[in-house]
This record gives structure tokens, C-alpha cells and sequence, in this order.
């Protein structure tokens, strides 16, 4: 097994998402509700814990929202402040004890704790702990997160917090929680967002802002790269920073492919963002072409934006199952190619003696583009034309995004040209980095996926890489 292969295996390169609510009535169903609006963040696990002030309770399992949580298990929540979870994992970092939020019994205080994103030091922080005692009983990066906290008995939580969050590198949205006060903290480089809204006196905090709508909640910030935020159970809020130096750092991914369309992200709404994408992309790209398709649902934008631009009418061209999970997200080479013939299908009377124009958020592995440009040739097109609306993704992700290894990533190792060839579309262009930029409205974000350049130290995770992308 090479350095790469070890990087990825204990598999803490997850994208997931939490939820918090603090002195909100009903605080299970707003819970529910709220995770179930973030489920397309991870489809294998979620949990709650919450408090009445004087004990924890805490429910949790593998599977889907729906599948995990009923009116009976939700009523030994009745709390007013509560923590949530939704998770993905790659392979070998999934099972029940992986499941968050954790819950953790200690002298000072017990506390719940879950989180989204990835540390990059992870291996050593783990190595460093374990030689000093401690003992895990998951892969999760939460849980190494914990264990600093635990470290210095003498110190209260507030400072506890800052120094653990000093130890770490990478991205994160962490949300704590004890029997006195929320706790909200956010990555010094912003790469993964989270939001605050306020709700009947209370407030609620979200990886997106889509679930405060579903919750009737009403937004108020976005969360401070750096921040910790604290809320007691009597409703002050204290604004903490643990780092000097901030940065602008939002990952692209978020905007491209990971959050509902009718997310806002630090001030800029997801599906605005997308279709401008679209837009820019008909300009950088041009095609001619009878007819405009998207790979449903997360390129809808795009292609409606690329249609308005280009004057090609925009057509439903493909189908898609929608009781089959997003192939993105299964955590098997495998199991994506048996979920694309499963999850989508072209329309005859659609694109048959037709010029088509697909469009797609992004190409990571090219299994499903290939198998799309092969649905639209045997249902009659006579071209497919291949549009992304997001630059060619040349480097893996350490900070949270299921972009694995060099070796699944086809523009690291091919041309353009010969991706072309590979998929078998007729034509293949991809949206510039300066496009990418430009329709999220921002001068700076993560694009390390696309360039290699990343925001953060990598310690063992990217440093040994040679210029061919080898170990």
C-alpha cells in the first residue's frame, strides 16, 4: 500500500453536516426537521444528543433520518437544546461508532460533540495522544477533537476550546455541547460554512441556511472563519476568536455541487451561483447544438443559465430514479457504476436526431459521464456535447470532499482531449477557474481541487508528491 492509498483509508475525508439548537421549544422536531433539510450532506448515519440542563440523551444510528428517528424515539429528546449529525464516509469509515454526535463522559463536565470536515494533522494528533494515553473508540476526527479538550483538566471549557482548536489544521464546522451552553466554532480558513439563525427566542445553527427555512427560523450571520461562539442556556451569545489570522477560504465544491440550490452561501444563494456558472461557461464554450439537457438534479441550474445564454432550448433530456441515492456519495467504486444504470435514463422523443448539449457539475472519476453520453447515443442523438460547470478537478481533496486518490481522478492523469475520447462525447469543455470565481461573486476561495494549491499545511497528507502526482 503506497503513502496515498494510507491517507484515504481511515477514511476521515467525509462530507456531512450538523445541526444546533439552543432554548428552542420542541427543540426534537426543529432536530428532525433541520437534519432531514441537510440530508443530501450524508446519507449513512445521523444522530441527536441532547440536554435538560442535568443529563444527556442521545439517539443514533446507521441509515437515513426517516429510517433512524420516530415520534417514540423523539419524545426521549423533549430537551431545549439539542446537537445533530448527518454523515457520509468514505469506505472503512462508516458503522455505528462512527455515528455522530459523540457523547463523552469527563470529571469536568460531560459534553456532546460532532463536526463536518477534515483534519489534516489528524495522524498526528491520533499518534501523539495515544502515546500519552489515550484511547479511541472511533476514526472520527470529532473524537481526536475531544481528547484535546480532555487534555488540561485545570482549565474551564471556553479556554479549553481555544487551545484544542490551535492544535488542529484543516477544515471544520465543530458544534459542542454541555449542560449549560452551545458551542459553535468554524475552521480559521472558512472552507466548510455554517450559519446562525434565531428562532421563538432561541437559535439555531446549520451547515445551510436552507434548513432554517424548512424550520421557520430567520438568519442572522454567517459563523466567523475562527470563530467560537458560545450560547448559554440563558440566551447571551459571547463572540471568542482562537485565531489571529483569518481567511476566505470557502470551498468551491459547496457551491458547485454539495448544497441545495436554495442554500446561501456567506451572502450568495447557491442556485444564482450556478446559473451564472452556467452562463459564463455558454461564453467560454460555445457549441452548436439542437438542445440543452443537465444531469438532474445538481446541474439544473447551470443548465438553465448555459440555455438563457446560448438561446438553445433547454429540454429533459434525462430521468432520474429518485429512490436511488446520489451515486457521488456511495462509498464503492462499485456501487456508483451499478447506481448510475439504476438512477438515470435518457428521453427518445427528447434528444433522438438531436445536437446535444450536456451539462454537469463537475467530472470527477468519469464513470457516470460515460455511461450518459452512451444513454443519449443509444436513445438517438446524433452529437453530445459535454459542459462542466466547474474546472477540470486535478487534485484530491484533503479537507472533507470524496475526491480520493490521483488515480480516480481522470484530469489528473489525462488531457482534456483525451477525457474527450474516453467518455465518448463528441465534444468536452470545462469551466475556467476565473469563471468559477466570477459566478460565485468572490475574489478568493478553496480551489485547491482544481490547482493543487491549498490553503493549509498538509503535513504527511500532500507534501511528498511528485510532480507526476506520485508518492
Amino acid at each position: 500500500m503506497n503513502e496515498i492509498d494510507y491517507l484515504y483509508q481511515d477514511k476521515l475525508n467525509e462530507e456531512c453536516g450538523v445541526f444546533g439548537v439552543i432554548n428552542v421549544h420542541n427543540s426534537q422536531e426543529v432536530m428532525y426537521y433541520g437534519l432531514h433539510s441537510l440530508q443530501h450532506r450524508g446519507q449513512e448515519g445521523c444522530g441527536i444528543v441532547s440536554t435538560d440542563g442535568k443529563k444527556f440523551f442521545q439517539v443514533k444510528g446507521e441509515g437515513l433520518v426517516t429510517e433512524v428517528f420516530n415520534e417514540y424515539n423523539l419524545k426521549e429528546l423533549q430537551c431545549e437544546a439539542a446537537i445533530g449529525h448527518v454523515r457520509y464516509s468514505t469506505s472503512g469509515g462508516g458503522g455505528i461508532e462512527n455515528v455522530q454526535p459523540f457523547l463523552f463522559r469527563h470529571t469536568t463536565g460531560d459534553f456532546a460533540l460532532c463536526h463536518n470536515g477534515n483534519l489534516v494533522n489528524s495522524k498526528e494528533l491520533r499518534r501523539e495522544l495515544e502515546i500519552h494515553g489515550s484511547i479511541f473508540q472511533s476514526t472520527s476526527d470529532s473524537e481526536i477533537f475531544a481528547h484535546l479538550l480532555k487534555k488540561d483538566t485545570q482549565k474551564d471549557r471556553q479556554q479549553a476550546i481555544k487551545d484544542a482548536l490551535n492544535q488542529i489544521e484543516g477544515a471544520f464546522a465543530f458544534l459542542a455541547l454541555d449542560n449549560e451552553k452551545l458551542y459553535i466554532m468554524r475552521d480559521k480558513n472558512s472552507l466548510r460554512p455554517l450559519s446562525l439563525a434565531k428562532l421563538n427566542g432561541g437559535y439555531v445553527v446549520s451547515s445551510e441556511t436552507c434548513a432554517f427555512e424548512v424550520v421557520g427560523a430567520t438568519f442572522i450571520r454567517d459563523i466567523y472563519p475562527g470563530e467560537i461562539l458560545t450560547i448559554d442556556k440563558f440566551g447571551k451569545m459571547i463572540s471568542d476568536r482562537y485565531a489571529e489570522k483569518t481567511y476566505d477560504n470557502l470551498c468551491a465544491m459547496e457551491y458547485i455541487y454539495f448544497s441545495r440550490p436554495d442554500s446561501d452561501l456567506e451572502g450568495k444563494n447557491v442556485h444564482a451561483s450556478r446559473k451564472e456558472a452556467g452562463k459564463i461557461l455558454a461564453r467560454e464554450a460555445p457549441v452548436e447544438a439542437d438542445v440543452v439537457v443537465w444531469v438532474p438534479d445538481s446541474s439544473t441550474s447551470a443548465s438553465i443559465g448555459f440555455a438563457e445564454e446560448s438561446k438553445i432550448p433547454s429540454e429533459m433530456g434525462l430521468i432520474k430514479n429518485k429512490y436511488v441515492g446520489r451515486t457521488f456519495i456511495q462509498p464503492s467504486q462499485a456501487m456508483r457504476e451499478k447506481g448510475v444504470k439504476m438512477k438515470l435514463s435518457a428521453i427518445p422523443s427528447i434528444v433522438s436526431g438531436k445536437r446535444v448539449v450536456v451539462i454537469d457539475d463537475s467530472l470527477v472519476r468519469g464513470t457516470t459521464s460515460k455511461k450518459i453520453v452512451k444513454l443519449l447515443r443509444d436513445a438517438g442523438a446524433l452529437e453530445v456535447h459535454m459542459r462542466i460547470a466547474s474546472p477540470p478537478i486535478t487534485h484530491p481533496c484533503v479537507y472533507g470532499v470524496d475526491t480520493s486518490t490521483y488515480d480516480e481522478l481522470l484530469a489528473a492523469k489525462y488531457s482534456v482531449e483525451e477525457i474527450r475520447k474516453i467518455i465518448d462525447a463528441d465534444s468536452l469543455a470545462y469551466l475556467s477557474e476565473a469563471g468559477i470565481l466570477k459566478a460565485c461573486g468572490r475574489k478568493k476561495m478553496c480551489l485547491s481541487c482544481f490547482n493543487g494549491k491549498y490553503p493549509t499545511y498538509l503535513y504527511h497528507a500532500i507534501k511528498d508528491i511528485n510532480k507526476d502526482g506520485k508518492f
